[in-house]
């Protein structure tokens, strides 16, 4: 374990909900990380509640709860939420019935429509939403792009720049939008971790206020900002893309651990 204070490691026992990133935390590509799975159970036997909470937009949640069965996690449908959902929600709350170009996956676009988000095919759109794209084309940065020069909002669901795989790092959001902004020298509001509207909903769908929540994950400009932004318990894992190294006391999350399983004990 990484030093921590007993003081913080205390309020572990307090905590009523955990929100959990999944990759690079619970898992790497199909490879569950040591003690992910118990984690989750000794938490739930506890009396806690597990959310998990992934910025990669690029699958739908049933995907996602697919995935976590397979791999050993016992989960149903109002336990995932990922940026997507936070971006659509928004959407609705502030911009109804406004025209949407989406630069996503067709599981993300799926995902906008079932939220009632009016689509365009970037022919003309108030809204330029981007996100990790897996079908990106060159053809969709050009509507991007010229819809922004154009006038239309620039919203990206996530900043991360990288996804982690079991084969290393492939670009994420952060890298798309980084191209848009290169190309029309604006830059996007971005939704998901660390920002204020996915503490919001994390809250709202659990009904804690910030301070019975913890969020544990791998990244400390998503995961852990998140956490040091807004009053939420942070614990960092040096499971994905941090490392020790990069650790500092700026940027450190309240708790510091090699794993997930290092966790596990505090909660008894």
């Amino acid at each position: 374990m990484i030093e921590n204070k007993q003081e913080t490691l205390a309020k572990l026992k307090e905590i009523k909900v955990f929100v959990l990133d999944m990759d690079g935390t619970i898992y790497l590509g199909d490879k569950v990380l040591e003690g992910a799975i118990e984690f989750t159970e000794e938490a739930k036997r506890s009396g806690k509640k597990v959310l998990y909470f992934t910025n990669n937009a690029s699958k739908s949640k049933s995907i996602y709860l697919n995935k976590l069965h397979k791999l050993g996690f016992a989960a149903n449908n109002n336990d995932i939420v990922t940026s997507g959902d936070v971006t659509a929600d928004f959407l609705n709350k502030n911009h109804p019935g406004a025209s949407v170009y989406l630069v996503g996956t067709p599981e993300l676009e799926q995902s906008f429509k079932d939220y009632g988000i009016n689509l365009t095919d970037g022919s003309y759109a108030d809204i330029v939403v981007s996100s990790f794209d897996t079908t990106l084309t060159y053809e969709k940065l050009v509507h991007a792009c010229n819809l922004i020069r154009d006038g239309a909002i620039f919203y990206s669901t996530h900043p991360d720049f990288n996804c982690p795989t079991e084969n290393g790092f492939i670009p994420d959001s952060g890298a798309i939008c980084a191209l848009i902004t290169a190309s029309t020298g604006k830059s996007p509001r971005y939704f998901g971790k660390p920002h204020l509207e996915s503490a919001e909903m994390m809250s709202r769908l659990c009904d804690v206020s910030f301070d019975e929540m913890a969020i544990v994950g791998d990244r400390l400009y998503t995961d852990i900002a998140l956490g040091r932004n807004n009053g939420i318990l942070s614990i960092l894992v040096l499971s994905g893309e941090t490392k020790q190294e990069d650790v500092t006391q700026e940027n450190r999350g309240d708790l510091v651990f090699e794993g997930i399983f290092s966790i596990q004990e505090y909660l008894k």
